[in-house]
């Protein structure tokens, strides 16, 4: 019998982080995944880091609308463990109360992301467009109150669960659509077979050539960099921290090679995790 995990996600049952939950810790882990909904980010790390539940996981980066800057500055605030990660797909779908047509809309809420993802369909409805928490969260508003005139941009799922009916099918922009999730634990991931990612974050001095030169360890080890992104380091103005994602593990030979020189020339360097590789 497959063991039952509790994982925190960010939104409502119905969302895509839902779906992701059940797809990867069901289907790609063979576990039991009890999907336990959150309003934020910060409250599914928060969940994670307290033992509420066994695991999170949470989007970093969409291919439309690209990274979600909030879940990096938690990754470093947190310490926690990246252990997996999923590519899923996301279909966007315009959902209303049964008997609402695409002509009675007049005002159409989602959360940002996926607003940003369907912004040509939308800008063509011509309609008040109105941010929210979440996307199934959105559904359920138009559900639970009943929002006659009022549209939600979610999953299919989400109009199944909240007795939507779908007006319009895959409204986002780019029809290959894909969002990033990754899994979170108090533990790290142990080796796996395969080809292996590994997340770091570091910070540089802040002076010419420093990121340059971190970077050339990782080319004089042959090792691919297949992610940078920096983010704020909201200690000083204007200077930074750094995500990377590599290939390899980090108990490699050649990548801990590299991550031993990066100690030596950043102020701080953090292994999120090493995990088998999907992306």
């Amino acid at each position: 019998m497959a063991a039952v995990v509790r994982v925190a996600f960010q939104g409502e049952l119905g969302a895509f982080g839902d779906e992701a939950v059940r797809s990867y810790f069901g289907a790609q882990l063979q576990l039991k995944p009890e999907p336990i909904p959150y309003r934020t980010f910060a409250e599914v790390f928060r969940a994670v880091s307290a033992g509420e539940v066994d695991h999170g996981l949470v989007p970093v980066e969409n291919s439309q609308a690209g990274s979600i800057n909030d879940v990096y500055d938690l990754l470093r605030q947190h310490d926690l463990f990246v252990t997996g990660e999923i590519v899923h797909p996301v279909n966007h779908c315009l959902l209303a109360l049964p008997g609402q047509s695409i002509s009675d809309i007049k005002r159409v809420i989602s959360h940002p992301q996926a607003l940003a993802q369907s912004d040509v369909y939308l800008r063509e409805l011509g309609v008040e467009i109105v941010a929210t928490y979440d996307t199934a969260g959105s559904a359920k508003m138009v559900y639970e109150e009943q929002l006659e005139g009022v549209a939600a941009v979610a999953g299919a799922g989400a109009a199944e669960r909240y007795e939507l009916n779908i007006l319009a099918h895959g409204i986002q922009t780019i029809k290959d659509n894909y969002t990033r999730f990754i899994a979170l634990s108090r533990e790290p991931a142990p080796r796996q077979a395969g080809s292996a990612k590994t997340m770091l974050v570091m910070a540089t001095a802040h002076q010419p050539g420093t990121l340059n030169k971190c970077l050339s360890y990782l080319s004089d080890n042959q090792i691919n960099l297949i992610k940078l992104e920096s983010r704020p380091s909201r200690q000083r103005p204007w200077e930074y921290v750094f995500y990377l994602d590599l290939e390899g593990h980090r108990d490699d030979p050649v990548v801990r090679n590299a991550l031993a020189d990066l100690a030596g020339q950043t102020i701080f360097c953090k292994v999120l995790g090493s995990f088998a590789r999907s992306l």
